[in-house]
């Protein structure tokens, strides 16, 4: 049999990868919020992978509690993902994939564009997506990563953001509220730039971005997470004292 492998939080998307794992003939062994994760750890003390799933307002929690001996085989695949997230848990090394498919109930997975992956265990991600016929890419640097995190929080925010005022989908928003958009991911840029702790390139960014809007361009614009990632960027900008003054117009307005 082969190695175990840990997967904490079984929703649409640790659903998705569970069935990758198992057609590659790895145990699972599931943590949910309702069970001891260190009693887990006692049972499973050498996962192969310890694939952490749950959403992004719940990552801090789990990566607070997450048993030492996991933290050198830990995967994350949150949204608004960034290094400072998983470096101020003491986990140095993790593998880090940006998931560019979406999982509904009752539905199989939607994908965007392919999902690029980085660190140790990056082949076994990728193996598990090939298995269900979802493309993924292996990344060469850390520098790359960081690159592929930030496009991601890019795509997320400001489709998630401007929807707030727009709503649609993302073909349409960037056709008809280009500069409205430019307006608003400047703001977004301050704030990337301040927790990744270094400048980054904006237009390659964007060129980016515009990519995965391209990938679906009937993608609706306003999740229902919407409202908080506007709230969650106000309060890191006020924090820090980044000047936004385009996300308080919009927050105002709202």
């Amino acid at each position: 049999m082969k190695a175990a492998i840990v997967i904490i939080g079984i929703g649409e998307i640790g659903s998705v990868f569970a069935r990758g794992f198992l057609k590659l003939g790895h145990p699972i062994y599931p943590v949910t919020r309702d069970m001891d994760i260190e009693q887990v750890a006692q049972q499973v003390p050498e996962p192969q992978l310890v694939l952490v799933t749950v959403g992004e307002s719940d990552l801090a929690s789990v990566l607070a509690t997450l048993p030492e001996q996991w933290k050198n085989c830990t995967a994350l695949i949150q949204n608004e993902l960034l290094p400072s997230d998983w470096q101020q848990h003491n986990i140095s090394n993790p593998t880090v994939a940006s998931i560019w498919f979406e999982k509904k109930q009752g539905q199989e997975p939607k994908v965007v564009v392919a999902s690029p992956v980085y660190g140790s265990q990056a082949n076994l991600i990728k193996a598990a997506l090939d298995s269900l016929q979802i493309p993924c890419n292996i990344l060469a640097s850390e520098s790359e990563l960081l690159f592929e995190l930030v496009r991601k929080n890019y795509y997320i925010l400001a489709s998630n953001i401007c929807g707030l005022k727009t709503g649609g989908v993302v073909s349409e928003l960037w056709q008809d509220h280009e500069a409205f958009v430019r307006e608003v991911l400047s703001d977004i840029h301050a704030i990337q730039e301040h927790l990744a702790e270094q400048s980054l390139d904006k237009e390659a960014l964007l060129a980016a971005m515009l990519i995965a809007f391209e990938g679906d361009p009937e993608h609706g614009c306003m999740g229902r997470s919407a409202p908080a990632r506007l709230e969650r960027a106000l309060k890191i900008a006020k924090q820090a004292n980044i000047d936004i003054p385009h996300l308080d117009a919009l927050q105002s307005q709202l």
